[in-house]
This record gives C-alpha cells, sequence and structure tokens, in this order.
C-alpha cells in the first residue's frame, strides 16, 4: 500500500512540475513569436520552418528512438541503467556528427530539394544545432524516467528566455531570420550546459555490440515511427514550399505553429507523465485504462472549448497574436484550432499507449495508413491553391482518429464507444458554448463586445459542464492540483 501512495505522491509531484514547466515555455514561446510577428515578414519565418524541417529530420536518426527506450524499459539496477545510457549517448552523438558532415556538404542541393535555394551555408550553420541536442537528450529521458521534472524545468525556462536576450534585439537590428537562428542555436547550447551539469550521470566512455543490438530492436521500430510521424507533420510543408511561395510557407507555419503553441500549454504537459505513468502500469491493466481515461477527460475539458473559441474568434486570435499584416492567417488559425482539439482529444495520446505497452509498430501502422491517404491527397489538393491545402490537410487529421479508433479498439482492448462516454461531459457543453458563442458574434463586430461575449461563453461552459455530476470532481482534481496537494 505504501509503494502505491509513494508511486502516486512522484505522479502528482511529477505532473506539477511538467505542468509548471510547459505552461511557462508555451506562454513564452507565443509571446516571443507575438513580438516577432511584428518585427519580421511571413518570409523570415519560413527560412526558419525549413531549417526546423531539416534539423527535426536528422534528429530523429541521431536519437535512434533511444530516449523512449530508457523511460519504457525495466532495468534490473543503476548500473544497467546507466550503461545502457553511455552506449545511447555515444551512438546519438556519433551520428549527429555525421548528419551535420552530410548536410554542410550536399548544404546547396538540400536547401533546393526543400524549396529554398541559396540558402544552403544558412541551413549548414543552423545545423550545429545537431550535435547540441545529442549531448543533452539522453539527460533529459533520465529525468522523464525519474518523474524529475524540476530540473527540466529550470533548462527549459533559460532555453524559453532566451529569445528575449537574443532573438529580438537581433530582430530590431535587422538581422531578419539570422536572429531566429543565432536564437535557436543558443537555446539548444544553454539546454545541453544545463542537463549536463545538474545530472547525476555523466557520459563515460562505454560502448557494448549487445546493449545497441537489445535497444536497437525496440528503438528501430521507435524511429520509423518518428519518421512516419516527421513526414506526417512536415509533408504540407514541404508542398508548399515547393508548389507556392515563400510567403504562403511563413504564413502557413506560422499560424499553425501559434495555435500548436496554445494547445500544447496543455498536452506539452501532460505527455511526457502520463507515458512514463503508463510505462511504470504497463503490466496492470485497470489502472493503466484508469490512468489513460483520466487523462484524456481532463485535456478534453481543457481543449475542446479552446478550439471551439479559437475558431469562433479567430480574427481577434490572430490580430492578437500576430498583428495586422497577418490578416490572411485567420483561416489558418480558425480550422487548424477546431481539428486540432478533436485530434487532441481522440488521438494525440492513442500513440504513448501504444509505445507504453511497448508495441510502437502499431503507433507506425497508424502513420502509414494515414500517410498512404494524405500525401496524394496534399499533392492534388496544392494544384488547387493554397486554401484548398488548408481545409482539406485540416480536416483529413479526421481519418488519422479513425484510424487510431479501430486499433484502440481491435488491439488494446480500449473501446471507441467507451472513449466516447468519457468525454461527453465536455464535448456537449462546448457544443452548446459554440452555438451561443455564434449567436453573440453576430450582435456586433467590435473587439470589446468580442472579449466580452469570450467571458460569457467561458462562463456558460463551465456552469454547463458542472450539471455533471461526475465533472465536479475534474474540477476538484484541478484545484488540488493548483494548491500542489
Amino acid at each position: 500500500m505504501s509503494s502505491n501512495v509513494g508511486f502516486n505522491d512522484k505522479i502528482v509531484n511529477a505532473a506539477k512540475w511538467s505542468t509548471i514547466t510547459q505552461f511557462v515555455v508555451k506562454i513564452v514561446t507565443p509571446v516571443t513569436t507575438m513580438i516577432l510577428a511584428r518585427i519580421l515578414a511571413p518570409e523570415a519565418f519560413a527560412v526558419l520552418t525549413t531549417v526546423t524541417m531539416i534539423i527535426s529530420f536528422a534528429e530523429m536518426f541521431s536519437d535512434a528512438g533511444f530516449q523512449k527506450y530508457l523511460v519504457q524499459r525495466e532495468f534490473k539496477h543503476e548500473n544497467e541503467k546507466y550503461m545502457y545510457a553511455n552506449v545511447a549517448f555515444w551512438t546519438n552523438f556519433g551520428i549527429a556528427i555525421l548528419f551535420w558532415v552530410i548536410i554542410f556538404l550536399f548544404c546547396e542541393p538540400i536547401a533546393k530539394f526543400v524549396g529554398n535555394p541559396g540558402l544552403g551555408y544558412v541551413i549548414s550553420i543552423a545545423c550545429v544545432q545537431l550535435p547540441l541536442a545529442s549531448l543533452s537528450s539522453i539527460q533529459m529521458a533520465l529525468y522523464s524516467r525519474d518523474f524529475n521534472f524540476k530540473t527540466v524545468f529550470w533548462m527549459r525556462l533559460v532555453s524559453a528566455i532566451i529569445p528575449f536576450f537574443i532573438t529580438i534585439p537581433l530582430a530590431f537590428l535587422g538581422f531578419g531570420y539570422w536572429s531566429l537562428i543565432i536564437g535557436t542555436i543558443f537555446g539548444s547550447l544553454s539546454s545541453a550546459v544545463i542537463l549536463t551539469v545538474q545530472s547525476t550521470w555523466k557520459p563515460k566512455w562505454c560502448y557494448k555490440l549487445e546493449v545497441i543490438k537489445k535497444m536497437l530492436s525496440f528503438s528501430v521500430w521507435s524511429l520509423i515511427e518518428s519518421i512516419s510521424i516527421w513526414l506526417t507533420i512536415w509533408v504540407d510543408t514541404f508542398i508548399i514550399g515547393n508548389v507556392l511561395s515563400e510567403y504562403y510557407l511563413g504564413l502557413y507555419k506560422t499560424s499553425t505553429s501559434m495555435v500548436n503553441a496554445l494547445f500544447a500549454l496543455i498536452t506539452a504537459a501532460a505527455t511526457p507523465v502520463l507515458f512514463t505513468t503508463l510505462s511504470r502500469l504497463q503490466n496492470d491493466p485497470e489502472q493503466f485504462n484508469k490512468v489513460y481515461f483520466a487523462a484524456q477527460r481532463l485535456v478534453a475539458t481543457i481543449i475542446l472549448p479552446m478550439g471551439v473559441g479559437v475558431y469562433l474568434y479567430s480574427d481577434l486570435a490572430t490580430q492578437l497574436f500576430l498583428g495586422n499584416q497577418w490578416s490572411e492567417a485567420s483561416g489558418v488559425i480558425g480550422i487548424w484550432a477546431l481539428t486540432s482539439s478533436i485530434m487532441i482529444v481522440f488521438g494525440h495520446f492513442c500513440s504513448e499507449v501504444y509505445r507504453a505497452k511497448g508495441r510502437p509498430k502499431l503507433s507506425l501502422l497508424a502513420q502509414v495508413l494515414h500517410l498512404v491517404v494524405l500525401i496524394p491527397v496534399c499533392i492534388i489538393c496544392s494544384e488547387f491553391g493554397f486554401w484548398m491545402l488548408v481545409f482539406v490537410r485540416s480536416w483529413l487529421r479526421m481519418e488519422f482518429v479513425l484510424v487510431h479508433f479501430i486499433i484502440m479498439n481491435l488491439v488494446i482492448g480500449i473501446s471507441f464507444t467507451k472513449t466516447f462516454r468519457n468525454v461527453i461531459p465536455p464535448t456537449i457543453s462546448a457544443l452548446i458554448m459554440g452555438l451561443i458563442g455564434f449567436f453573440l458574434k453576430e450582435m456586433s463586430t467590435s473587439v470589446l463586445w468580442s472579449i466580452v461575449s469570450i467571458a460569457i461563453c467561458i462562463s456558460f461552459y463551465i456552469g454547463l459542464l458542472y450539471q455533471f455530476s461526475d465533472m465536479r470532481q475534474v474540477f476538484n482534481a484541478i484545484l488540488r492540483g493548483l494548491k500542489g496537494r
């Protein structure tokens, strides 16, 4: 009994620090973007988008899925855990250096391939983040495994505030996209330094082929899954960069990134704690399902009204987030927010379930079944213009949700009917709130009235939600979390 209490305390403490971390970081990031969007043109963000796309692709191979392996595996003792960590560290670092060299040698062909010819030297310099990121990835995994999110908080905080001291001043001085790139490099450097200094584990030379073979038996599937996830995230960006202009690339990616950052205030705090917790409960189906459904309902309670609200008030959100020069982004922000809220509630945590169960192949299967539809549809829609691609790309994620429903039901044993029933209260409340908001918007288009009507919608949502007796437990859980109990 005492061990269960101690484990629950760990979860609560980890959730608290993870929530604080993600809230602070995810607040700072959009605030930084809000400032920079008023200084830089969409084309500057397009350059950063291209660089990020290349770096994220290379980082998948340098990490090779070892982070998830270290969190998910049950080790016999500390020495065994540290031995695996050392092998993973040196493998990550070696692959990161190799990719950086390859990118440096072939930077111009790569730049042309991703739709930004002439920016090869920019890409090669920006990719110094690859070896820097590999220096901290294993420490991050060990912190997550031990529920030590307090140290992660300080690392993420320092990384998040760096743009205020580097990126924004450089942007004011006219450095354009270089201000964004230099800021991200310093952010990666600070993360590596803080995590290495604070970690009780320090890298030591240790390399055993039998260890790397064991890790690859799990991680190779996690790596392939990561590639499929990368394609899901970036295929639309790649198509826009090659078929349309830099302006539309910057407009699209900045808009969707702002929405993702907004929702990440909730999801980024819950995901690492949920995965670690589910991994520890993988052999206890009853508790496993209980934790999963509790997390889904809690997230749905916050995410669904956010999605509906941003969709209704996308013009105001665009003006607030990005400024007047980004007025066209309103259409992207609205539809992306609405579909994101549905995707997060019904599909976001499914991959964490698969990995926690030690079955990353299921996540890969889901990604592949989505990609075989996503890629050809995006290519076809790009021929009909930017807005057709945005609309179809946004709603096509519902096919991904359907795929997750089928896999969760047939393989994991979590039925979609129970999944739906679990979130009926916030779903009904959000829909009614949306109807009220629609009619309130018709009364006036002024900014002041928009703010007043948003407050009315929030009040109605909370009141409607409280009518469901079981949701009162969620309110009490939130209050206990805020009080740190």
